[in-house]
């Protein structure tokens, strides 16, 4: 499926986003300051790419289509699951945001706290929701969909893709965060912005 096949490829990127996140905790951690402007952008792209684009694909598109096909199974794992783990990471970076903020204004120790805990409780929510959805919820996609409904996926995500090619918005989010993973000496699990 074409569909799950692009959530997957999007979600190594993500994955490479944690790393820099967690590496970025671990220079304030060995005394750097946190560096504002920096922190700004990972919300940014947590924000647009990772949800915006990516959650939103899941959320209006293969999910959608999953609740439709699959019944309660799906409802239990999807609204019981991945809709509240999307929620929870909007959560996290709300409060990273507004940890940014208090920083800025005081650069107090605890305004330092809150973004190094927000930033790092959002990275490990982002990796375990990745594992999951990887291994359970697109392998249950894959082999519970029919034909249809996998045409169907493919077709409204590649519409959802194409038009946020034509916007720009992966090219703009993925350049950054190589370029950041680059000047981090960081590796990468994708090596292209191509999918």
């Amino acid at each position: 499926m074409y569909s799950v096949e692009l959530l997957i490829k999007e979600h190594k990127c993500i994955l490479d986003f944690n790393r820099l996140i967690r590496e970025i905790c671990c220079r304030v951690i060995d005394g750097n300051d946190v560096d504002i402007k920096l922190m700004r952008e990972c919300v940014d792209f947590g924000r647009s790419f990772a949800d915006k684009h990516h959650h939103s694909k899941e959320e209006k598109v293969l999910f959608r289509i999953m609740l439709d096909e699959l019944g309660s199974i799906a409802d239990k794992i999807i609204n019981g699951g991945m809709l509240i783990e999307h929620d929870l990471g909007r959560f996290h970076l709300s409060e990273l945001e507004k940890a940014i903020n208090r920083y800025d204004e005081s650069h107090d120790r605890n305004a330092k706290l809150d973004v190094i805990m927000n930033a790092s409780a959002y990275g490990s929510l982002l990796k375990r929701h990745i594992e999951k959805e990887d291994s359970v919820i697109f392998e249950y996609a894959k082999r519970s969909l029919n034909g249809n409904a996998k045409h169907k996926a493919d077709v409204k995500t590649e519409e959802f893709e194409m038009n946020a090619r034509k916007n720009g918005v992966p090219d703009k989010y993925l350049g950054w965060l190589y370029t950041k993973l680059k000047e981090f000496n960081l590796p990468a699990e994708r090596k292209t912005l191509d999918f």
